[in-house]
């Protein structure tokens, strides 16, 4: 952890999370457990990572890529069967958030995985929503839904789950806040799903989508040119290209940045090479995020202390970086105007604390 000084001040930040797969939190704990539950036989036959609790932990330090991460996240997805196993895997979730002053979280979710696998839509959103009211009862944290659709998957297939959450009124009564896209990047470029964020403007629906992490820069383009896209999920390969990001300053996109998702897939050899010190001399808008926290490595405080410890940021930057995740966020005014005065009673505590450092 961080200088013992700046790890306190750093936990007790206000933070905003806007890039966090809440199926990328299930710690292997829950997941045998819950498999224990519903009779699932996790593949030990065919993978001895998953022989026990402790076997499966050490597999995840040593994911190859985002494709070999991506075949452990979906067969651990296969025990997430009724509405209790969603409200467990979310409600861990918001339980370790709030304990490192997470104060709001827009989560995405892979509601298609779950309905090919025969769990029904519904399932997923009901579970999900009653631990949305239990943290905010227990924790006083707001949090919000974004149905992610992938792209390893067919288009038709992708504008039938988005088409049953539109049609079932669940972007308009509030239950979801957003689409997105993840899984496998470099093989499906943003121009494949034009169709659907089409849809998605149509409907008033705010877009997001994963570019920029495996793929180049070019893709961070193509969502903004193409599909309209309002946040970008990732985007670390936009500084390969200074007219892009010249164009997300101006256009106050949010990056969405997961600096120890980025090393644990190798899309960066260290954390010295994460572009932390680009981003804010650029002043892009960006936050920082856990992404698949329970298989990383780290929930967003091991990512912020991380970045402290490589780039010894002081009290100003990193007020910097809190208060544009709120601007970034799409919670009401209201509740933005909330954590900006948490995070100036916050900063000015530590200020002194700390000596203007």
């Amino acid at each position: 952890m961080c200088k013992s000084q700046f790890h306190e001040f750093l936990a007790a930040l206000p933070k905003c999370e806007h890039h966090l797969h809440i199926e990328g939190t299930f710690e292997p704990e829950l997941l045998f457990e819950l498999a224990a539950k519903n009779n699932i036989t996790l593949p030990a036959d065919k993978d001895a990572a998953f022989a026990s609790i402790e076997a499966l932990k050490a597999r995840y330090l040593t994911f190859a890529n985002l494709d070999d991460f991506l075949g452990y996240y979906y067969i651990a997805m296969s025990a997430l069967i009724d509405a209790a196993d969603f409200e467990a895997l979310a409600y861990a979730y918001f339980s370790k958030a709030a304990s490192q002053n997470v104060r709001h979280a827009e989560v995405f979710f892979d509601a298609q995985v779950h309905t090919e696998r025969g769990v029904a839509f519904e399932t997923v959103v009901t579970g999900l929503k009653a631990a949305q009211r239990r943290a905010e009862k227990d924790f006083g944290i707001t949090t919000e839904l974004i149905m992610c659709l992938v792209k390893h998957l067919p288009l038709p297939d992708a504008m039938k789950t988005f088409a049953h959450a539109r049609d079932g009124g669940f972007f308009a009564d509030g239950t979801l806040l957003a689409v997105g896209m993840d899984s496998s990047e470099a093989p499906f470029p943003p121009k494949m799903w034009t169709e659907l964020y089409d849809a998605a403007k149509a409907a008033g629906i705010k877009r997001t989508i994963h570019a920029g992490e495996e793929g180049p820069a070019d893709y961070v383009v193509q969502a903004l040119d193409l599909l309209d896209a309002q946040r970008i999920d990732h985007g670390l390969r936009s500084f390969e290209d200074d007219a892009l990001i010249k164009r997300l300053v101006e256009q106050k996109t949010l990056l969405t940045t997961c600096p120890l998702s980025n090393l644990k897939l190798q899309c960066i050899k260290s954390i010295s090479e994460f572009p932390l010190r680009k981003l804010l001399d650029s002043g892009v808008r960006f936050s920082i995020n856990s992404d698949d926290p329970a298989y990383f490595g780290g929930y967003i405080l091991e990512n912020y202390c991380v970045l402290q410890d490589t780039f010894g940021l002081t009290v100003k930057e990193w007020e910097s970086i809190v208060t544009g995740a709120v601007l970034g966020s799409w919670c009401s005014e209201e509740r933005k105007k909330q954590l900006l005065a948490e995070i100036d009673g916050v900063i000015s505590t530590w200020s002194a604390k700390l000596g203007g450092q």
